[in-house]
């Protein structure tokens, strides 16, 4: 009685390989014997025939497997069908035939239904059914292509297809799998689609006009003109540029307004809108108001036509008249080969230029300068005058001052003074008077910065002073007052010798001679003495003054300037020495003596601002 069972390994690995061996012992660990023969090797044996040659004979291989979906590849096949339809909603047909095509494909059995697409056909063709296995009964069986075949019924998802054909493949494969094809049918047609094919009766055309025809030959078809519409005698009336479009489709005229830029009228696109205009009304009673909304063909006698527009004509379009001046290139083909015109010269109606009436500058009125005043006269709305910009940079707090006295022949005002401030940034001139105590005038601004014109010059082209004209000894003549120049600031020397080339020779000099006479003192009274001697001395004579008794400085000071009318710094020795016997000054001092006799530049000459400096 045996109690192992267990079997020899003979699957094993060698060197990365798997391998089969024979086993060494049998189940149970039994004995095997190495000669001895199977049962299955004795039956080989009994079967293997006497062979010629040394060895077994060769068996032939068995036929390979070949699975369905690479036998029945792209295999398919096809049905001629059609199915009826119900059509509840149209009162011309009840029912519709639809042909389709049923499509069965070998390598997975599945099905598709596709109708071929009809243009502008209304309905939702191409694949009906997508391609899958259609089952074919509630058993869950699907349908296979033995269920096919020619001149049967088949249902599909509630629809019944009648297969009336096929194709040469699908008749040979269902012959050559033992099934025999039932003979084709005839394709039902749709009787409602064959109804629409057949030929519909001639209309018969009237003997009129045919206002269809006439839209079909002449659509898209427009005649174009160029028109001027004269409204110059309304109110505010001008010359309206307008094109005329005439449509002869259907014989409407359309007018349009032609805008150019700031023309100063509404940019509204239509003037007439598209429409029938009548030329000639048909005669009606005079109680009947002639004012209605709409035109009917009873009551217009005759309708434009193109025959109504061309070149030079003038035509009266709603109360509107319009003169016709030129058309386009298709316009004149079309009266051309129609009418038989060939003079199409346009007509000019360009308006002649008027002639400019010069602008009279009205007279010069006073306020301000005249060309401030002038811009009254060009503008609405006046701008001030443009200033020059870079004069006013370069230019800028550049003064020529100038003293001046009135020429009157009031006695108080010979002794008045006013220094005359000449701006080279915009060349206008300011007064200013001095004040003087107890003069009875009081000083201040004399006369604003202005422009001052010469005398003679016109407000149409007015003069104005200039630098060249200020000299010494010249007369300025200021809105009727006159004035004489007297003296200069030492800086108009400066800027006239900077600015030779610019100015006059003979106003230049008449500076220069003017200040030689006192460059000539001041050189003869800084020569005699070195600086720093005189400022020694006037230390010494301060020191020495301060012994003496007090006395008013500044009115001292006052007495000096007073008495040099010319403001040179230089007084005569005896009008000197009178100033300071008058305020007890002790000039017999050794060293007062000697700071009058180095401020002196000659025996008459005292230079008092250099003695002014003591004090």
């Amino acid at each position: 009685q045996r109690t192992s069972f267990h079997r020899s390994q003979t699957l094993d690995f060698k060197n990365g390989y798997a391998f089969s061996r024979l086993p060494r012992e049998g189940v149970g660990g039994e004995t095997l014997f190495a000669n001895q023969l199977s049962q299955d090797e004795l039956d080989d044996l009994c079967t293997k025939g006497a062979t010629l040659t040394y060895g077994q004979v060769k068996r032939s291989a068995p036929s390979r497997f070949t699975p369905a979906f690479v036998a029945y590849d792209k295999k398919v096949l096809k049905f001629d069908a059609y199915f009826q339809e119900e059509v509840p909603t149209s009162a011309e047909e009840h029912y519709r035939i639809r042909q389709v095509g049923l499509y069965y494909y070998l390598e997975d059995d599945s099905m598709c239904v596709i109708e071929p697409k009809v243009k502008n056909s209304g309905l939702l063709q191409g694949k009906l059914m997508r391609r899958h296995r259609v089952p074919k009964n509630e058993q869950g069986d699907y349908y296979h292509w033995k269920d096919l075949n020619l001149g049967i019924d088949l249902t599909m998802y509630g629809r019944t297809y009648r297969l009336v054909n096929c194709d040469s493949f699908t008749k040979v494969f269902l012959e050559s799998q033992g099934i025999v094809v039932n003979p084709p049918e005839e394709m039902v047609s749709d009787p409602y689609t064959e109804q629409r094919r057949t030929p519909l009766q001639k209309r018969i055309m009237p003997a009129g006009p045919d206002p269809f025809r006439q839209f079909l030959t002449y659509d898209t078809k427009v005649l174009r003109f160029y028109a001027i519409w004269d409204d110059t005698n309304c109110v505010f009336g001008d010359h309206h540029p307008c094109i005329i479009h005439y449509f002869l489709a259907d014989d409407t005229v359309e007018v349009r307004e032609v805008h150019r830029k700031n023309d100063g009228r509404d940019p509204f696109p239509v003037l007439m809108r598209r429409q029938r205009l009548p030329k000639i009304f048909v005669d009606k009673n005079k109680n009947f108001p002639s004012c209605v909304l709409e035109i009917t063909d009873h009551e217009v006698q005759e309708w434009y036509s193109p025959k109504d527009f061309a070149i030079g004509k003038t035509v009266t379009l709603l109360g509107r008249t319009f003169l016709i001046y030129d058309c386009d290139k298709f316009t004149k083909d079309f009266y051309r080969e129609k009418y038989g015109i060939t003079d199409f010269q346009p007509v000019d109606v360009n308006k002649k230029p008027l002639e400019k009436v010069p602008q009279v500058v009205p007279p010069y009125n006073g306020f301000g300068i005249p060309e401030d005043s002038l811009q009254n006269c060009l503008s609405l709305f006046p701008k001030p005058p443009r200033k020059d910009i870079i004069k006013m940079l370069e230019n800028n707090l550049k003064v020529l001052r100038y003293q001046v006295a009135l020429e009157s022949p009031v006695p108080e005002d010979k002794n008045r003074h006013f220094i005359l401030s000449y701006f080279l940034s915009d060349d206008t001139i300011g007064i200013y008077e001095p004040p003087v105590k107890n003069s009875g005038i009081p000083g201040g601004k004399y006369l604003k910065r202005t422009k001052v014109t010469k005398p003679g010059s016109t407000p149409e082209n007015p003069i104005y002073y200039e630098p060249s004209d200020f000299t010494i000894g010249s007369t300025i003549e200021v809105f009727g007052h006159r004035f004489v120049i007297t003296d200069a600031d030492e800086y108009v020397l400066n800027y006239l010798e900077r600015n030779a080339e610019s100015f006059p020779a003979a106003t230049l000099q008449s500076i220069r001679d003017h200040f030689h006479p006192r460059k000539v003192v001041v050189e003869t009274a800084s020569s005699g003495i070195p600086k720093q001697d005189l400022d020694d001395l006037i230390v010494e004579v301060q020191k020495e003054l301060k012994l003496q008794e007090p006395f008013n400085t500044r009115t001292f000071h006052e007495a000096f300037h007073h008495f040099d009318k010319e403001g040179s710094g230089f007084l005569d020795k005896a009008r000197f020495l009178d100033i300071c016997d008058r305020f007890n000054v002790p000039t017999s001092t050794i060293l007062l003596k000697k700071l009058i006799d180095y401020c002196s530049c000659d025996e008459d000459k005292v230079n008092y601002r250099d003695f002014l400096l003591a004090f």
